[in-house]
């Protein structure tokens, strides 16, 4: 198929903590002419900047500033997750800080990539609707993974405790709020493989995308 006809989509990947919805984008990318867009890579991004981490400074205090001069994200951590009114303001304050410098760099990357020629690119970030992100989305792909699996996951990847993954999810959007947003739904209870290929259906039925004509791999 002739990239130049295709029409740039943009895929939006929601979830909650630890759905696994990096290993899904990254599968994907790995097989079609798509960029994938990490969310978290821009937020730590955007913290060595030396405007946001004066922001942030004035904000927080000089605490929050590690030995070798950059932003200690799990401390910053412990300051904004929680239910709390003191976390949820803290919250609100980073996002203030932080959210535009991220929607600015994805909206550079999308840039780069329709001028590249690519068939589209997956934005995967934790907070794409409350942050609004999902505006700049064609399709949202939610990823429907069990909550055993996500613990379990959080656990061995990230070595946090069930306590902290439910900091993290308390202080999303709901699963269920982020699922009516989603146009479509993958069940991701078995391989990345599996998950993977309930993806390609859909968007060879939606787009035309083949992995046979077109494959990284």
């Amino acid at each position: 198929m002739d990239s130049t006809q295709q029409q740039f989509v943009v895929l939006g990947f929601i979830g909650g903590v630890g759905s696994g919805k990096s290993t899904v984008a990254k599968w994907l990318g790995n097989r079609l002419p798509i960029d994938v867009i990490d969310g978290d890579q821009l937020g730590h991004s955007a913290l060595k900047q030396p405007e946001i981490k004066q922001e942030l400074i004035e904000r927080f205090g000089v605490g929050i500033i590690a030995q070798d001069g950059e932003i200690d994200r799990s401390h910053l951590g412990k300051l904004v997750w929680g239910s709390h009114a003191e976390a949820v303001q803290a919250r609100k304050d980073l996002e203030r800080i932080v959210h535009p410098v991220i929607r600015k760099s994805m909206q550079d990357a999308v840039t780069q990539a329709r001028r590249a020629g690519n068939w589209g690119i997956i934005i995967d970030a934790a907070v794409m609707i409350e942050a609004g992100w999902h505006n700049v989305c064609d399709k949202l792909i939610f990823i429907d993974t069990p909550d055993s699996h996500r613990l379990d996951h959080v656990i061995s990847a990230r070595n946090w405790s069930a306590e902290q993954w439910k900091q993290r999810e308390n202080s999303q959007l709901g699963l269920d709020r982020k699922r009516e947003y989603a146009d479509f739904v993958i069940d991701n209870s078995g391989s990345v493989e599996w998950s993977g290929q309930q993806l390609l259906t859909w968007l060879h039925q939606q787009f035309g995308w083949s992995i046979q004509e077109n494959s990284k791999t």
